[in-house]
């Protein structure tokens, strides 16, 4: 199976901190164009499945020993030329090694797993494209080796912390109370199906059957087939997003990187606000450009040809040398809605800040209250009899 071995293209300091740890990877398609692609939290390199079609013309691994190799085809159905493509499981997931200390998962530290890969499969340089977490563990991949980046794709983005924190309202509450609560691939695949995709695209009848029908069935098979994310990975992965940030030097250098950038996302996601993304693209201009789908946070499965296309273009765009000037799409002169939005999107994440405080009040209101009923339950009455007469 292919597995890379994180620390044997590493530095000694780092090689000493990741002794053992293994990436598992797969590969497909052929070409000259290199493209990586790093998956979200509690996601397999499968999870890209749709983009791994349609970048590398096939869904086969390259180390499929019943693949029928025909590499004068592969890539002949997009208008960049063959493509071979690169999808990995993070460490904590999948087939990937699954440390057990939380401080043993960050996006940095990921983000050197992903370069330890690159240097595995002798890849100079590469085009990067992340979703969710792995957009996050990307911008870290492009700040520590920006001359080894050839584009940068980060699709439904946050920039960690506070960001993570999905929009406080009834429905977001729900998904957040079932997802922790669920404990078999059934429960998990009913929650996944809100968490990914709009409500809208799942109550669309594909023939006889809604949407929700047919890929709650398709996520209970792939959930049952990799098994449930284990405790240990899923909390190191939960506090790599909650640790990550995005430095202003981060940002210069990956503004400076001499890559185009594309920040794509859904405006119907739940989990990562579309203003966060939005703020981000701002922070890497000139060189970034801001592409908006009507879908949720799994937008690269619910829009699948128009994701793909837009991914298409950034390579071609890259490929082609185009300047950040021609590439990004905001406006040259901020206008005075820009400014209102602006301002908006500030007061948002004071608005943020203020919901996540509260949220972690209420918890800890709740815990307290929780354990204090407990003692008072485990206290014995003490039966005081009358005083006698004196």
């Amino acid at each position: 199976m292919p597995y890379c071995e994180v620390g044997k293209t590493q530095n000694a300091v780092d090689a000493a901190l990741n002794n053992g740890i293994q990436i598992y990877y797969r590969t497909y398609g052929h070409g000259p164009i290199k493209v990586l692609l790093i998956t979200g939290l509690a996601g397999t390199h499968d999870s890209w499945g749709p983009q791994i079609r349609g970048l590398a013309g096939t869904d086969r691994a390259n180390d499929d020993e019943t693949m029928a190799v025909d590499r004068e085809s592969d890539g002949a159905n997009n208008e960049v030329g063959g493509i071979e493509v690169c999808s990995l499981d993070n460490r904590g997931m999948g087939r990937s090694s699954i440390p057990t200390k939380k401080s043993d998962y960050s996006t940095r530290i990921m983000a050197k797993d992903a370069i330890a890969l690159l240097d595995h499969l002798g890849w100079k340089k590469a085009h990067v494209f992340g979703h969710s977490m792995g957009a996050m563990i990307a911008c870290k991949m492009a700040a520590l080796v920006p001359d080894r980046i050839l584009s940068l794709a980060l699709l439904n983005v946050t920039g960690g912390g506070f960001e993570c924190c999905p929009k406080l309202d009834r429905k977001t509450l729900s998904i957040a109370i079932r997802f922790l609560k669920a404990k078999t691939p059934e429960q998990r695949a009913a929650v996944d199906l809100d968490t990914h995709y709009s409500e809208e695209y799942l109550e669309e009848f594909v023939g006889s059957d809604t949407r929700r029908v047919i890929l709650y069935q398709e996520y209970v098979k792939g959930i049952t087939a990799t098994g449930m994310q284990s405790n240990h990975g899923f909390e190191g992965q939960i506090n790599a997003c909650w640790r990550h940030k995005m430095t202003r030097a981060e940002i210069d250098l990956i503004r400076s990187g001499g890559f185009l950038v594309s920040v794509i996302h859904g405006r119907q996601d739940v989990i990562a606000q579309i203003n966060h993304a939005r703020r981000l693209a701002e922070k890497l201009q000139p060189v970034a450009r801001m592409v908006e789908f009507h879908g949720g946070h799994l937008v690269t499965h619910e829009r699948t040809e128009e994701v793909n296309q837009a991914l298409l273009e950034l390579i071609k765009a890259s490929e082609m040398k185009m300047s950040p000037h021609d590439w990004n799409n905001f406006p040259k002169k901020r206008s005075e809605a820009s400014n209102r939005a602006t301002v908006e999107r500030e007061t948002n994440i004071i608005i943020a800040k203020i919901h996540v405080f509260l949220v972690c009040l209420i918890s800890l209101f709740m815990t307290v209250f929780k354990y204090g009923r407990s003692s008072l339950q485990r206290l014995k009455p003490v039966r005081v009899g009358a005083s006698s007469p004196k």
